[in-house]
């Protein structure tokens, strides 16, 4: 076979968070030709997680930082590829191959897994980017069992948050809800259930203004309640404001839903041929590391299977042209 200009992988996996390599370690110990890029960290939202709590094996937790560079070397040691600062900006299929738009040079893949996850909404204010995981949070589900018997705020107002505070409340001791408007947001029997809460106090119109940090420790918020400063304390802080799907280079080329995520088949299969999504941009994820962890590898196995009837298919071609 010639070598093709640009070359022609069997798999671009896009994005190289826990689902990305995890997809990654599965291809390439089975000699699929795998091709990771990241625009930006390996190891996604993950990696800058300072401590993952309910990721399975790890009994005392891991930090998300070395998880990832655990499934980094994982994945290379098997003869995955993984580049960084490559920023996929379209994709296309053309015949049989998938083409993909770079700022850099172009990419041709036979399949591409998307695994460019989502991103939390964040308050932009002072104080929160730098204490993310230490005390800054948007998971319950992955965070909330630390606070254990202590007080906790929560931001948000919507279902996102009223969900999350059902949870919190197995193991706070006190939840005050800082909510930007005049009342609560989305479902009525949400609303309902929240409501009947008894450890939990709801504070409306509030805007928060930053992050209070003292020692290296988060002490609570700065915010204004009615045109007024009040000062809340709580050694955590869980922003649960909304997600943001990674898909603004998909918009014109796969199905979204109406948040933006990707829609896909019970086979991780998006609406073009032989691509296929995987983990937190998928429409209908748990959100969960271990969750994207096993679509990725449930999605390489999958693209396997696409792989092998390709081939077949090839073959068949080529027979039928010299019979």
């Amino acid at each position: 076979m010639q070598p093709t200009d640009p070359p022609l992988y069997d798999l671009v996996i896009i994005g190289a968070g826990p689902a990305g390599l995890a997809a990654a370690i599965y291809s390439a110990r089975e000699d699929i030709s795998t091709l990771v890029v990241e625009k930006a960290v390996v190891g996604g939202m993950a990696a800058l997680t300072e401590v993952i709590d309910n990721y399975p094996g790890f009994e005392n937790g891991i930090g998300g930082l070395e998880l990832s560079d655990k499934l980094y070397a994982q994945a290379k040691r098997f003869g995955a590829q993984v580049k960084t600062g490559i920023d996929v900006q379209k994709i296309a299929r053309v015949g049989d191959i998938v083409e993909l738009t770079t700022k850099k040079a172009p990419l041709q893949a036979r399949t591409v897994l998307i695994t460019t996850g989502s991103t939390y909404r964040q308050l932009g204010v002072p104080g929160e980017t730098e204490m993310i995981g230490r005390g800054v949070h948007f998971c319950a589900t992955c965070d909330g069992p630390v606070y254990r018997g202590r007080d906790l705020i929560v931001v948000g107002g919507g279902n996102s948050a009223m969900q999350e505070i059902m949870f919190l409340t197995k193991f706070a001791s006190h939840i005050t809800m800082l909510v930007r408007g005049p009342e609560l947001k989305g479902s009525a029997i949400l609303r309902e259930q929240v409501s009947l809460l008894e450890n939990l106090t709801i504070v409306y119109n509030t805007v928060i203004d930053k992050i209070n940090v003292s020692d290296d420790k988060v002490t609570g918020v700065s915010a204004t309640t009615n045109n007024e400063g009040v000062t809340y304390e709580a050694p955590g802080i869980f922003v649960l404001i909304g997600l943001l799907a990674n898909t603004g280079a998909f918009k014109d080329s796969l199905t979204l839903d109406d948040r933006d995520f990707i829609v896909t088949d019970a086979h991780f299969l998006t609406s073009i041929p032989g691509v296929y999504a995987a983990g937190d941009v998928r429409s209908g994820s748990t959100w969960q590391i271990a969750s994207a962890v096993g679509e990725g590898v449930s999605a390489t196995l999958e693209i396997r299977t696409y792989l092998d009837n390709l081939a077949h298919a090839e073959r068949h071609a080529k027979r039928a042209a010299t019979a």
